[in-house]
């Protein structure tokens, strides 16, 4: 994040990182010590007492940290305030409307006890964490999650330097509202890939779809690090706990998990035209014409102004150059309404999208660095600066 949005200076980084810092010491002062406990992990490092910093997830599992469940409504707006300093006015409304789909979703399944909670579907199990002590010139971050959500952020040097892994999801992605309009929280985030490549002429189309059926997840799931090779991870592998204590419910989990992988119908040679590689899949933005890289600019915004304005690297591709070596993938059906992926790659740059669950109802999306999560490069820097 560093290398593109915050200027020569770091001016942005910092006034970011200080509206941060301002915002997770009010919402930590208004905790009592039990809660404090919970909502304060390690400060970040390059060892492994930052291993928990690193684990993120986009199901609904335990993320780490204090749950609003936890909290009174005034230490709920504090971290909700902390939120908001990582996130553009969009993001922010994006990401609250995403919690508020847990209700929905809890009707659309029936209102039924899932996952071993109290609640499966439950808008108060979002999960805040600070790691380290906010401010000054020291390397502390935080995290939020839970379901469809997950943000991660680190400073360093009273500088923002990381806003990856950065996870937004819906489901249902479409639902309805009265006369007659639709909910869709991500729909900029869909369109504009599948109206992009549906653009393509035959001969540039034949290369970007790389198979006509989607995988069932997003091909790097929620790995610490992203490396070539990487293929889908069934559903029941992303959980903080391998096992629910409850075993009628793992083994619903597992039914759900297998029904999905069966649905998309992959064999070994399927998977490996879609694996992650470090040389980018799919179409490079050199082969596009003028309208097509204008919405393949406006498709890089629906992930890279998801954090503030000033320090989004979405201006990097103001730069023809650099747009360039952005490449486009896509695999499945080009026809709305059908289970697709797609991925947008390039260097410091990885997007994934994938709406394949749930009748193509259950939309996943994540904005990557993986040069740079969370802030892994700067953390090394930083030691060998300070303790080589």
């Amino acid at each position: 994040m560093t290398a593109a949005g915050t200027g020569t200076d770091g001016v942005p980084a910092r006034d970011v990182a200080s509206r941060m810092a301002e915002a997770a010491g009010a919402w930590l002062d208004g905790l009592d010590a039990e809660q404090r406990r919970i909502a304060v992990g390690a400060a970040p490092g390059d060892d492994p007492s930052d291993a928990e910093r690193r684990r993120w997830f986009y199901t609904p599992t335990d993320h780490g940290g204090l749950t609003f469940h936890a909290q009174q409504p005034a230490q709920q707006r504090a971290a909700m305030r902390l939120v908001a300093t990582g996130l553009s006015t969009p993001g922010y409304v994006t990401v609250a409307t995403i919690i508020g789909l847990e209700n929905v979703l809890d009707q659309v399944e029936g209102f039924v006890t899932r996952f071993d909670r109290e609640r499966g579907r439950d808008p108060g199990l979002y999960y805040l964490r600070v790691f380290g002590e906010p401010g000054g010139s020291g390397v502390w971050g935080w995290r939020f999650g839970g379901h469809h959500v997950s943000l991660n952020n680190l400073v360093v040097d009273g500088a923002l330097v990381s806003a990856t892994p950065c996870f937004l999801g819906a489901d249902p992605a479409t639902s309805p509202l009265l006369g007659g309009a639709v909910n869709r929280p991500l729909a900029r985030v869909e369109d504009l890939a599948r109206d992009l490549v549906r653009s393509l002429p035959p001969e540039l189309a034949a290369r970007a779809v790389l198979l006509p059926k989607a995988p069932s997840d997003l091909v790097t799931a929620n790995r610490t690090v992203v490396t070539p090779g990487d293929r889908v991870v069934p559903l029941a592998g992303i959980w903080r706990d391998e096992r629910f204590l409850d075993a009628g419910e793992q083994a619903k989990l597992q039914a759900l998990s297998d029904a999905i992988d069966e649905a998309a119908g992959y064999e070994d040679a399927d998977h490996a035209a879609v694996e992650y590689t470090a040389e980018p899949r799919g179409v490079p933005a050199s082969e596009l014409d003028a309208e097509q890289r204008g919405m393949l600019r406006a498709l890089l915004g629906t992930y890279l102004e998801r954090v503030p304005p000033e320090v989004s690297p979405v201006r990097r591709y103001d730069d023809e150059a650099a747009l360039d070596a952005v490449h486009v993938a896509w695999a499945g059906p080009t026809t709305p309404g059908a289970p697709h992926y797609y991925r947008v790659q390039g260097p410091r740059l990885l997007v994934e999208w994938d709406n394949t669950q749930r009748g193509a109802n259950h939309a996943h999306s994540v904005w990557r660095d993986p040069g740079s999560d969370f802030g892994l490069d700067v953390l090394a820097r930083h030691r060998a600066a300070h303790h080589g």
